[in-house]
């Protein structure tokens, strides 16, 4: 997929971009020719690799940090883009957490509020911050992070993350049907149980070899397995005439 023209000129956003699929995707997209604008998170957490870092030296990558718990992180970030950027052609609204497992019948109102205001509402903030960006775009697209939970429901103590991902896919097929006149196609990535921190923060070993068992590949995915298929869904020559769609990265976990 690391093909260096495909992107070449090409001005994208990522969200979430500090670690795990979002910082894959942002490396993919610069190893493709583009300039990338990266959310790094709440805060400088992780060191970033190499690749990243000689593009952020070259001017070919910036990165900003701001918290989208709250709407002046929200605010702030889009201020970055548009410092940046005067059109965008791509938004990746990969930022988002599980946050913790919380039981059905202990959910405090505070936790429900946290999930909903990082997974649903700040992908509609952000997205409707940079619509105009989009609007000015080359073969724009939006491309979000749902996941296998949306169709599943997920296991037990996620329930609200899971239904603030199928809020964001179906909220994605309204989208597209309502920005298509504009140009502008909106589609999901939907990744299954896949090895980065954030398994490592909600699930037990157990509960993952279990998983991987019942995979029909018989392995969990990684970063590396979901980022190209951002790249497919980003790109007009590869995707133009997709949109509305939810790619399942999942090794055919939900065919069993």
């Amino acid at each position: 997929m690391h093909h260096p023209d495909l992107f070449k000129d090409r001005q994208v956003v990522v969200t979430g971009a500090g670690r795990g699929i979002g910082l894959e995707v942002a490396r993919q997209f610069l190893a493709c020719g583009a300039a990338v604008h990266l959310h790094g998170g709440r805060a400088e957490s992780a060191a970033l690799p190499d690749d990243v870092l000689l593009a952020l030296d070259s001017g070919r990558a910036t990165i900003s940090y701001a918290d989208f718990l709250h709407p002046d992180g929200i605010d702030a970030f889009l201020a970055d883009v548009s410092a940046r950027f005067s059109s965008l052609d791509v938004l990746v609204n990969n930022a988002g957490t599980m946050v913790g497992r919380f039981p059905a019948d202990a959910l405090t109102d505070e936790q429900y509020e946290t999930v909903v205001a990082l997974n649903q509402t700040s992908v509609v903030a952000l997205t409707r911050g940079m619509i105009p960006l989009l609007k000015s775009g080359t073969q724009a697209a939006i491309v979000n992070t749902v996941s296998i939970s949306a169709l599943t429901g997920g296991s037990p103590g996620s329930a609200i993350y899971s239904a603030t991902k199928a809020f964001v896919s179906t909220y994605s097929k309204a989208l597209a049907r309502e920005l298509a006149p504009a140009g502008i196609r909106v589609n999901c990535v939907s990744p299954g149980t896949i090895t980065t921190d954030f398994h490592e923060r909600y699930s037990s070993p157990e509960k993952l070899e279990a998983t991987r068992k019942s995979i029909p590949l018989q392995r969990l995915g990684t970063a590396e397995d979901c980022a190209p298929a951002y790249l497919f869904l980003a790109s007009g020559s590869l995707s133009g005439y997709i949109t509305g769609q939810v790619l399942e990265v999942n090794g055919g976990q939900l065919i069993c």
